[in-house]
């Protein structure tokens, strides 16, 4: 089976990430799977391709200089014809659009989506009309959480019996890092290694809800001096996010690393993972910090309670609500054993249900019932 993945780049998120971790295995099962990305002329994305040649995945580029592109349609088409694939399945909006139209243009077998967000813009009505037909078109589809599926079939209209749920997965052994990670990162930032470190790790725009995991940690930092706030990742906010820091006068505890290509050490090396998402189809940093045997404090939002379980796997406030996050992050970081117990048990979750083997021996099957 030949299957060419398409997906529309302008960083290195959640959906990309998945896809570094789902085609390299799924060449391993014997499937001759490649990635497409499209990217804009102003933003390459040259460190996507980089990580997809790293994994050993096939990987090509076209650019796609505006949202409307008659040339980018047709380069697809020229594409697809040439290569024949079996499968062309599409990531995000705009090669949801562009593939699907090119491919069956082309005379691909089948087409399916995956769909892995709930973001806002898709309950505008030009969005939500597209989106319906677009399900009418696809032969399947694929949502990365029940939430999304339940989003898919309830704003998008899509046909219960054409889209399933396949959650992320991930490979724990493939996150190993050293036992000297928190001992790094401290150095590197001048910090004691007896320091208690929390962290967000994530772009810095309005759906991860930075400003309110700032704010709970400026309120919990008189009670615990020794606490310090690593901010991992880049964004539209950042400038924002250092002056909302620099007005609660927290002087060198709160540290904003910017973008980084060592995530999982960072996250290795917290005692709590902080990620208080407005809106979430999934959340794959959740999955490495519970391999990784880091605590969680998140959202109880959208995706997130089918990954974390509040009070077995980690703990859960509800977005926006600065109270109930502060007050579970005072538990934490006062509590050494419950961050222990919550952490073993996330582990053997991940593990037992969100493991690369289980993702992929799912993805197979929505593969073969296509025919």
């Amino acid at each position: 089976m030949y299957v060419t993945h398409v997906i529309k780049v302008v960083a290195v998120a959640g959906a990309e990430r998945h896809l570094l971790i789902l085609l390299p295995a799924l060449r391993t099962r014997g499937v001759d799977a490649d990635l497409l990305i499209l990217a804009e002329p102003g933003n390459p994305m040259d460190e996507m391709l980089a990580a997809a040649q790293k994994a050993a995945i096939p990987v090509q580029r076209e650019f796609i200089p505006r949202d409307v592109s008659p040339g980018l349609l047709l380069r697809l088409t020229q594409r697809f014809r040439a290569n024949r694939p079996d499968v062309v399945h599409t990531h995000l909006f705009h090669a949801d659009l562009y593939g699907l139209i090119a491919a069956r243009w082309a005379g691909v077998p089948h087409v399916v989506s995956s769909r892995h967000n709930d973001d806002h813009f898709r309950r505008l009505a030009p969005i939500r009309w597209l989106n319906r037909w677009l399900w009418r078109q696809f032969d399947g589809g694929i949502a990365i959480s029940e939430h999304v599926r339940q989003f898919c079939l309830t704003t998008e209209g899509a046909p219960p019996n054409k889209i399933a749920t396949i959650p992320y997965g991930l490979n724990s052994d493939s996150l190993r890092v050293g036992k000297g990670a928190r001992t790094v990162i401290c150095n590197e930032l001048g910090i004691p290694p007896s320091a208690l470190l929390v962290g967000m790790v994530c772009r810095l725009i309005e759906q991860k809800g930075v400003v309110y995991g700032l704010q709970a940690f400026w309120r919990v930092s008189a009670r615990f001096p020794q606490a310090h706030l690593l901010i991992a990742g880049d964004g539209p906010l950042r400038g924002e996010l250092e002056r909302q820091a620099m007005s609660y006068r927290l002087g060198d505890r709160v540290h904003f690393l910017g973008w980084r290509d060592d995530a999982h050490a960072i996250i290795a090396a917290l005692d709590v993972l902080l990620a208080p998402s407005l809106w979430e189809g999934f959340g794959l940093n959740l999955l490495e910090a519970m391999a990784l045997g880091t605590p969680i404090l998140a959202s109880s939002v959208s995706a997130i309670p089918e990954i974390i379980l509040d009070g077995e796997t980690g703990l859960l406030a509800p977005p926006r609500d600065v109270d109930h996050l502060t007050s579970s992050l005072l538990l934490l970081l006062s509590d050494a054993p419950l961050r222990t117990q919550l952490a073993k048990a996330a582990a053997r979750r991940q593990e037992t249900i969100f493991g690369v083997e289980q993702m992929v021996d799912h993805t197979l099957a929505f593969y073969r019932q296509l025919d």
